[in-house]
């Protein structure tokens, strides 16, 4: 349920494309740069900076990764469909951020 409703939301913005993670699940793209991607219903990584892994850390929006915790990553438990919202946001800034430095070049 949960990843059918990120299926319908993540794939309608331009560029984002769904994708096999090569750990496991699924991995969501925009232009071929990963937003993140979920190991089941219950997990979702994501790819930062290091300074916004820090600040999602430090404002209990996400964990630091499961695996490589001293990285960029960030690591966000899905409890139920009332996390929906704070997943989707949380793609919504890898893809806005991914898509604003794509506009530079």
């Amino acid at each position: 349920m949960i990843l059918e409703a990120l299926r319908r939301e993540l794939l309608r913005w331009e560029g984002v494309t769904e994708h096999d993670h090569r750990f496991g699940g699924v991995e969501f793209r925009y232009q071929n740069k990963e937003l993140g991607h979920l190991h089941g219903e219950k997990l979702a990584d994501f790819p930062f900076p290091k300074s916004i892994r820090n600040e999602l850390v430090a404002s209990g929006v996400a964990e630091p990764h499961h695996v490589v915790p001293n990285s960029g990553w960030v690591s966000f438990w899905i409890k139920g469909e009332q996390d929906l919202p704070q997943h989707i946001k949380l793609f919504r800034m890898q893809y806005d951020r991914l898509a604003q430095k794509n506009n530079k070049n």
